[in-house]
């Protein structure tokens, strides 16, 4: 009697499979895709740190320009993930040149209609086409670990070359796509990764020392840990939000960045009884409301996608409930701060406006002037709202309004 033979082993996949498999998961998201991809690497952990990043920047390439890509991609046979994992390889070949708008920036009609109800066709052909960029990796100087100089010769011990942005006076622009991780400056905390137009926001709450802040809208602590940086450690931020999961990952930043003045802050909504104990309390409230993040799509490309325009109008509620929530536990004579990384009116001025009309006695400060007094100088100086844009700022899109309730 012959001896059984054990079955063979299928080979292992190439990487042309292990690509095509990852992006078909990608064009149908049902969530995040940076979550979708750190799951497919965790179910083939054959593949290689090179390998990785060559897949994860093939696949966010995909996303930014998949309207585009889809379009180069119809005469081809097969299935469309392979399709459009060719076009990518030979995207410098493509003439998009006569291809409408829409289909030349890679932007879903109902947002390149929106976008051109409110800005000119030059600019908003610049603003397309920085979306379609990838976001650069910026970092925050922490100052309660030290400052910009030592920080830029801690990353360059370690062979990271990082230069000062002139739109945020504490931040970094880094070179290439280091091991951020593994460098001093991040693990002792001396640096943290946080966009410059989110930094800024930061500061035009502007706390002072000693002050009560209210970070209503806290998810993972990044400006959080701004505020507390401004603060000199002094005072006491409040970082309050629905997740208990993203308070929970603060934690560890928290302890990285030396921050001892934070307070995690678990609420159920903006309407938690809990809020009552910091009612008319803070000296300043910080609202990042929750937003079609339509600012952030360098970094997020498969929000186009993914987020559905029908849902706005219940978005915009939410954004006018928390804001209505926020604006009670600001102390007279405090300041509020309303912001968003949404490109859209409808989430930015129109709930301004509205806000305005319920609380007509609360007092609109100029953005452009408060940053000035900081050394921060904006593309409108003179500007009432902080409004960034990636094409003009070097930013995601961030808005941001800051009001001052009456003594």
């Amino acid at each position: 009697m012959k001896p059984r033979r054990s079955p063979r082993k299928p080979p292992p996949a190439s990487y042309a499979e292990l690509a095509q498999a990852a992006v078909a998961l990608l064009l149908e998201p049902a969530e995040p895709a940076d979550r979708i991809l750190r799951r497919f690497f965790a179910a083939h952990p054959s593949m290689g740190r090179a390998d990785r990043g060559r897949l994860a920047e093939a696949a966010w390439d995909i996303l930014r320009n998949r309207r585009l890509y889809a379009q180069a991609a119809e005469s081809g046979r097969g299935p469309m993930a392979a399709r459009l994992l060719a076009v990518q390889s030979a995207r410098d070949r493509i003439d998009a040149a006569g291809l409408p708008r829409a289909v030349r920036l890679s932007l879903p009609d109902w947002l390149e209609e929106r976008l051109a109800a409110c800005l000119p066709d030059d600019q908003l052909e610049a603003l397309g086409r920085a979306l379609l960029e990838p976001a650069p990796l910026d970092l925050r100087v922490n100052l309660l670990r030290g400052d910009v100089a030592g920080a830029i010769a801690a990353l360059a011990d370690d062979q990271v070359q990082a230069d000062r942005l002139p739109q945020a006076p504490l931040a970094l622009r880094v070179h290439g796509k280091p091991a951020l991780e593994r460098t001093r400056a991040f693990r002792e905390g001396l640096v943290e990764v946080q966009d410059a137009g989110s930094q800024l926001l930061a500061h035009l709450v502007a706390p002072r020392r000693g002050q009560t802040v209210v970070d209503f809208c806290a998810g993972a602590g990044g400006k959080t840990l701004a505020l507390a940086a401004l603060l000199r450690g002094t005072g006491q931020v409040y970082a309050c939000d629905v997740s208990a999961a993203r308070l929970s990952r603060m934690r560890e930043r928290l302890a990285r960045s030396g921050a001892t003045n934070v307070q995690p802050f678990g609420i159920d909504s903006e309407h938690d009884p809990k809020l009552e104990r910091l009612a008319g309390r803070a000296d300043a409230v910080l609202v990042d409301a929750p937003c079609s993040g339509t600012g952030t799509l360098r970094r997020n490309p498969d929000m186009k996608w993914r987020f559905d325009p029908v849902s706005l109008p219940a978005l915009g509620a939410t954004q006018r409930s928390i804001l209505k929530a926020a604006a009670a536990l600001v102390k007279p004579g405090g300041t509020l701060v309303y912001a968003t990384c949404s490109l859209l009116p409808e989430e930015n001025d129109a709930v301004r406006a509205d806000f305005e009309r319920d609380h007509p006695d609360w007092r609109q400060q100029p953005a452009g002037a408060l940053l000035a007094a900081q050394g921060i100088a904006l593309a409108d100086p003179g500007a009432q709202a902080l409004a960034l844009r990636p094409d003009r700022d070097g930013s995601d899109g961030f808005y941001a309004v800051r009001w001052q309730r009456p003594a």
